[in-house]
C-alpha cells in the first residue's frame, strides 16, 4: 500500500481544506465567510461535508482512507445514525463504510451547551475493487463532521478534470436531512443524472439569505446555480414579508455580480403541511420526543399572516413574483415551484417522517424530478441554457 497526499485536485465540492493538528478539515464555505458567521449551528453544518468527495482514476483493488469523525449526541433526543461513506466505481455505488468511533460532540438544548470529547482516527478499508482502470469517488458523510487524515492504495491515483459544475444553496433538505447516505441526498441524485459536478451549499437550518453566503456563491466558478429558499425563514420566524422581498433581491444581486449570465434557478419550498399556511417558529414536538420519536410542529397561528408573518404559501407567491420581475432584464433567471419536486399529493403517498424533512425515497424522487426539469431543460446536457 502506498500513501498519497490528499490534495485539492483529488477533492471535489469543497471550498477549502483547512490543515488541523490531525489532518484536513473540509469546509463548504471559504474562510472569509466563516469569519462573519456567529452561529454555532451554522459552523457545524458547513463542516459537515455534504456533496464533498474524493475523486480519481486508479486500478487499485484496495483503498484505505483514515478519518476522524465527530459524532453529535443531542441530550434527550433519539440517537443519530453514524455517518456513511459511499464508494462509487464508474458512477455506480459499490461499497459503504462508517467510522464507528471518533470524537463526540455532546449538545444540550436547554440550557444550550456543547462539549467536545476526544476520539481516535478510524480506518475505512475499501477492498475487492475491480482491478482495471476506473473512476473512483468516495463521498463523505452529508451529516457528520469529519477530518481527512490519510489516503492509501495499492496502485497509483490520477486526478481527473472537473466537469460542468452546479452550485446549489438551500436548507437541511438540500444538505440531506433524513437521507441515508451521501449519494442519496436529492442534489447528489440530480447531479448524477445531470452528469455535472456538485458543489452543495445546503446548510441545515441556515438558508437565511446571509450576505456572506451570497458572496461565497458569487466568487465560486460554476456553470449553473440554484437557490432553494423559504423553509428556514418560516421555521425560524426570522423576518417578515417587508424584509423578505428586498433581502432576496439583494442575495440574487450579489450572486449576479460574479455570474452575470450563468443560468440561475430560484426554487421555492417543497410541500410541508405544518407550515403551508401556519407561520413559525417551528419547534420540536416534545410529547413525541418523550416517546422516542422526532417530530416537528408549527407554533405560529394562521391569523398572524395578516401581520406580515411568512408561510410557505406566501413565500412561494413572493419568490415567483420576484423572479418574474427580474426575468424582464435577466433572461437567464428561472423559477421552479418546489411543489413540482414534492407536492401535496406526494405527501399523501410519501409523508415527511418528522413532518419537516424528506426520507430517502423522497430525496430520490426530488433528485430525479429536478434533473428532469432543470438538467434536461434549463441546463441541458448539451450545455444550452
Amino acid at each position: 500500500m502506498k500513501n498519497f497526499p490528499i490534495t485539492d485536485d483529488l477533492v471535489f465540492g469543497a471550498q477549502e481544506l483547512e490543515r488541523t493538528e490531525t489532518g484536513l478539515q473540509p469546509h463548504r464555505l471559504p474562510a472569509n465567510a466563516r469569519q462573519q458567521n456567529e452561529d454555532a449551528g451554522f459552523s457545524m453544518a458547513e463542516r459537515q461535508p455534504s456533496g464533498i468527495r474524493l475523486k480519481f482514476r486508479t486500478a487499485a483493488s484496495v483503498i484505505e482512507l483514515d478519518v476522524l469523525p465527530t459524532k453529535r449526541v443531542y441530550t434527550g433526543m433519539p440517537a443519530r445514525p453514524d455517518g456513511v461513506f459511499d464508494l462509487r466505481v464508474d458512477g455506480e455505488l459499490m461499497l459503504q463504510r462508517t467510522g464507528l468511533g471518533g470524537r463526540v460532540m455532546r449538545i444540550g438544548m436547554a440550557p444550550p451547551s456543547m462539549v467536545l470529547e476526544p476520539g481516535e482516527t478510524q480506518v475505512l478499508r475499501f477492498e475487492n475493487l475491480p482491478g482495471r482502470d476506473k473512476l473512483v469517488e468516495i463521498w463523505l458523510p452529508h451529516d457528520e463532521m469529519v477530518e481527512l487524515v490519510a489516503l492509501r492504495a495499492d496502485a497509483e491515483l490520477a486526478p481527473v478534470p472537473a466537469r460542468r459544475t452546479w452550485l446549489h444553496h438551500g436548507s437541511s433538505i438540500s444538505q440531506g436531512s433524513n437521507a441515508t447516505s451521501p449519494t442519496g441526498i436529492w442534489p447528489a441524485v440530480a447531479a448524477t443524472l445531470g452528469e455535472v459536478d456538485l458543489v452543495n451549499m445546503g446548510f441545515g437550518g441556515n438558508a437565511l439569505l446571509d450576505p456572506f453566503t451570497a458572496r461565497a456563491m458569487r466568487d465560486t466558478r460554476v456553470d449553473l446555480i440554484s437557490v432553494k429558499m423559504g423553509i428556514n425563514l418560516v421555521n425560524l420566524d426570522l423576518m417578515r414579508m417587508r424584509a423578505f422581498g428586498p433581502a432576496l433581491h439583494g442575495f440574487l444581486d450579489t450572486i449576479r455580480e460574479g455570474h452575470k449570465e450563468t443560468p440561475l434557478v430560484v426554487v421555492s419550498p417543497i410541500y410541508c403541511p405544518i407550515h403551508e399556511t401556519t407561520p413559525g417558529p417551528g419547534q420540536f414536538d416534545f410529547a413525541a420526543l418523550a416517546e422516542g420519536r422526532m417530530l416537528f410542529r408549527a407554533e405560529g397561528s394562521a391569523e398572524e399572516v395578516a401581520k406580515d408573518k411568512l408561510t410557505l404559501v406566501t413565500i412561494r407567491q413572493k419568490i415567483q413574483a420576484i423572479v418574474a420581475q427580474r426575468s424582464a432584464s435577466d433572461p437567464n433567471i428561472h423559477y421552479l415551484d418546489g411543489l413540482e419536486l414534492y407536492g401535496a399529493e406526494d405527501n399523501q403517498l410519501l409523508p415527511l417522517p418528522d413532518a419537516l424533512h424528506p426520507d430517502a425515497a423522497v430525496h430520490d424522487l426530488m433528485g430525479r424530478r429536478f434533473a428532469e426539469k432543470v438538467f434536461a431543460g434549463v441546463f441541458s446536457r448539451k450545455g444550452e441554457a
